[in-house]
């Protein structure tokens, strides 16, 4: 099973779908990974409707019941988030977003986006404030409503930090190509921006295992924690009648090395690297990322913090029925599969020369009911295979959950 997932991964990993839906939103044929910040219902109302200032946001739930080896917690609900988005156009080609998000109820708080667009030209745009690096497609593109599945992507998660934002400021553009050799690309895309960085709780934590997530200290807002910002970017073509695909990094150190003048450990690095994808292929929609981690980890720390770590996700999305449903309009259900996987620790034992595992398989069938564009009912079954360092048997999961997400 193992060997048949990761050949499926590696098969049909060539596309991803785009997500935005077939109305108004398909008449901004430009609209790209670089720009989902903006490709939102209130925003797009907004410029429609020429007003300078909107607000709107999304809600998102569902039920949880799963098993591992048979063993189960029972049956629970959760609101997982309520986000409130602010946009505002403050000044001739000036632009302002922000978002603030709500997690499972009020047990967290955070502020994930707030920055201002200077617009020089469509292809030199300055952006400044706490932002969503580009890393990967699913960072800068996470909202539930536009996703077919309830539980956001391992690799995207587990392996990139999203959703990740930064205190930071760069540059982004588009640049429409000309010419016989370009006939069949829509749109480059491009940004760089320096960023405060991850910091130390990559390696200094309780999890046991290197965490590039645990990396994301709330004090990336207000300073870096050694002097050394992290650098980061993504080059992005879509094409006209495939779709669009990206590259990109994640590049900094993440440690604090130094303070007052005195040293305290070597500079240890970080580096990211993910390509992604987003097709449609005739009724079928493909998505997905891949994503590579090189962490300079300590040796002191054993073989359990691994320095090299990648996964993958893809997720086949198909219409099955269209139409009127009820009283609502322009209904879409579709049947949709994930599969996924993760390595948090590649490579052998030194002393052995065995394969260290920690490794996850999974593969998440569904179905999906869209009431127009910004609204979706979702039923997944999870069913999910896990190893840990040494390779014992395989831990075996089940998980059925129903949810909802909705812009509004």
């Amino acid at each position: 099973m193992k060997r048949l997932i990761i050949l499926l991964l590696s098969t049909i990993s060539i596309g991803h779908t785009c997500l935005a839906q077939e109305t108004e939103q398909d008449s901004l044929s430009e609209i790209t990974n670089k720009n989902a910040l903006f490709n939102r219902p209130f925003v797009l109302q907004s410029q429609w409707g020429k007003s300078s200032t909107a607000i709107g946001g999304y809600i998102e739930g569902n039920t949880n019941y799963s098993s591992t080896d048979g063993v189960s917690d029972g049956f629970s609900m959760e609101l997982r988030r309520f986000n409130i988005f602010l946009y505002a156009s403050v000044g001739d080609y000036i632009k302002f977003i922000s978002e603030l998000e709500f997690e499972h109820g009020t047990e967290e708080i955070a502020l994930e986006t707030a920055l201002l667009d200077f617009e020089l030209d469509p292809a030199l745009i300055i952006r400044a404030g706490i932002l969503l690096p580009p890393i990967g497609y699913f960072n800068q593109n996470h909202d539930g409503p536009k996703w077919e599945f309830i539980d956001r992507p391992l690799v995207s998660t587990t392996i990139l930090p999203a959703t990740l934002s930064e205190m930071g400021i760069g540059i982004h553009g588009d640049f429409n190509l000309s010419g016989e050799l370009f006939s069949n690309v829509q749109v480059l895309t491009y940004e760089l921006y320096v960023v405060n960085g991850l910091q130390d709780g990559i390696i200094n934590n309780s999890s046991g295992r290197t965490s590039i997530p645990l990396g994301k200290a709330s004090s990336r807002f207000e300073e870096d924690n050694n002097g050394s910002p992290s650098l980061t970017g993504r080059l992005g073509i879509k094409f006209k009648t495939l779709g669009e695909f990206g590259g990109s990094f994640y590049a900094g150190r993440y440690n604090r090395f130094q303070e007052d003048g005195l040293d305290l450990d070597e500079k240890r690095s970080l580096y990211l690297w993910a390509f992604d994808y987003n097709l449609n292929i005739k009724k079928l929609r493909i998505l997905g990322e891949w994503a590579w981690a090189s962490i300079n980890v300590p040796q002191s720390l054993g073989p359990a913090f691994g320095d090299q770590q990648w996964g993958a996700h893809t997720d086949l999305i198909y219409p099955i029925r269209k139409g009127d449903l009820w009283r609502w309009k322009e209904t879409t259900l579709n049947a949709n599969v994930r599969m996924e996987f993760v390595d948090y620790n590649q490579g052998d034992f030194v002393e052995t020369g065995a394969n260290r595992f920690d490794q996850i398989w999974a593969i998440v069938p569904g179905i999906s009911l869209r009431f127009g564009t910004n609204t979706a009912l979702k039923v997944n079954f999870r069913y999910q295979w896990e190893k840990d360092l040494l390779g014992n048997p395989t831990i075996k999961s089940t998980g059925y959950q129903f949810g909802f997400a909705s812009y509004f």
